[in-house]
């Protein structure tokens, strides 16, 4: 194998192509990004750049001459268009071609829109937290659509901006889907407490000039709108590629899509034989996770090893940091194990099925939750593991 090529400057292509070089691989290397900037973190989108905490040039995952010294082939603001699996090649939006010998695939996602003909924010780029950080001022008004971890941060800033916060979400409660309704009411006061007016149980039906319109027919009035609804993974330029997709790019457990082609990051779709299902993470620690397993299977595809990772994410919002580990999405039981809910400090573990699956903690130090991985990567049941707990 003499050039790789992975596409997606992001934290998943940026580890990928590290591991290649620490791995010992000495060919030629392409790093394809569709932005022009080099690789960044994104988590501090929502959070410190948002709040103007932050400088943006804070941001870059790496110094450009620890860049230069990888030796890439690094093409910024090139989006890749199409891919050629038969003559393995990456078309780009310029008409180049790049060939390779083996291609990683990680182009991420792109945020749902909803439908309307007002101004919409959305919150996946550098640019687009700075488009929305240069709006938010005392008094003025934020809707924000989607009470997930995304819309969740950034209502928490604005509204320690001074911002008046209006924040709806379909769901009974912030983030039912994944942290359960009794996690989920503890977050819902955290808003109502800081001033948010939180709408829940409701749909929007369209983004107007003058805020959202609901499905019932109400207008949140807004200067500014914030859309987090999930996003698309990135795909479309693999449609002809004869490449599986469905929600994302279709791996096996060892992150391989095709021959000589991996995907990584928020794009890929892959079998985790921890859990036994397919998932597709979006969060930065899972990223650079998978972007060096998917580097080193592709390195030595006939001693790979299957990527089975326990999950971790945090999320900041208020004075709440909440950090969790494992698939909780989908989970039978939820019983806390220390702390108190209405205190919001405490660790809350997750039962899929006879096995601990996920644990989530607000408020306790790191430590307070690593045995519960270790727990949760090994498979212990729920009945050896959580003998005391009381269900939530």
């Amino acid at each position: 194998m003499s050039r790789v090529v992975v596409v997606g400057a992001s934290a998943a292509g940026l580890a990928a192509v590290e591991t290649l070089r620490r791995e010992g691989y000495e060919g030629a290397i392409s790093l394809v990004g569709d932005e022009p900037h080099a690789p960044y973190d994104r988590p501090p989108l929502s959070k410190q750049i948002l709040s103007g905490e932050w400088n943006p040039k804070r941001l870059p995952l790496r110094p450009y001459a620890d860049l230069d010294a990888l030796g890439l082939d690094l093409r910024l603001g090139a989006a890749a268009t199409g891919l050629d699996t038969a003559d393995r090649t990456v078309l780009l939006a310029d008409g180049e071609r790049v060939a390779y010998d083996g291609l990683i695939v990680a182009t991420g996602v792109r945020p749902r829109r909803l439908p309307g003909e007002g101004p919409q924010h959305v919150l996946r780029t550098v640019n687009d937290a700075l488009a929305l950080r240069h709006r938010l001022g005392a008094g003025r008004r934020l809707a924000v659509v989607g009470a997930g971890f995304l819309g969740a941060e950034a209502a928490a800033v604005a509204a320690g901006l001074g911002v008046r916060v209006t924040l709806i979400e379909p769901a009974p409660v912030p983030l039912a889907h994944a942290v359960g309704a009794e996690v989920g009411d503890v977050l819902s006061r955290a808003h109502l407490e800081h001033g948010v007016d939180l709408r829940t149980g409701v749909a929007v039906a369209e983004v107007t000039e003058g805020g959202v319109r609901l499905a019932d027919g109400t207008l949140i009035e807004a200067e500014d709108v914030l859309v987090a609804i999930g996003s698309h993974p990135n795909t479309e330029w693999l449609a002809d590629s004869g490449l599986t997709v469905g929600d994302g790019l279709v791996c096996d457990a060892y992150c391989a899509a095709g021959p000589g082609v991996y995907g990584a990051g928020d794009v890929a779709r892959w079998y985790n034989p921890l859990f036994g299902t397919e998932m597709r993470i979006e969060h930065r620690t899972h990223a650079a996770e998978q972007g060096m397993a998917a580097a080193r299977n592709l390195l030595h595809p006939g001693e790979g090893k299957p990527f089975a990772p326990v999950p971790y994410f945090w999320s900041d919002q208020y004075d709440m940091k909440i950090q969790a580990y494992g698939y909780l999405r989908g989970h039978d039981e939820v019983a806390v194990v220390e702390g108190e809910l209405a205190q919001r400090r405490f660790v809350a573990v997750y039962r899929t099925g006879d096995r601990v699956t996920g644990v989530l903690a607000v408020g306790m130090p790191p430590k307070a939750i690593r045995r519960w991985r270790q727990s949760i990567a090994t498979g212990s049941t729920w009945e050896e593991t959580v003998p005391a707990a009381e269900s939530a």
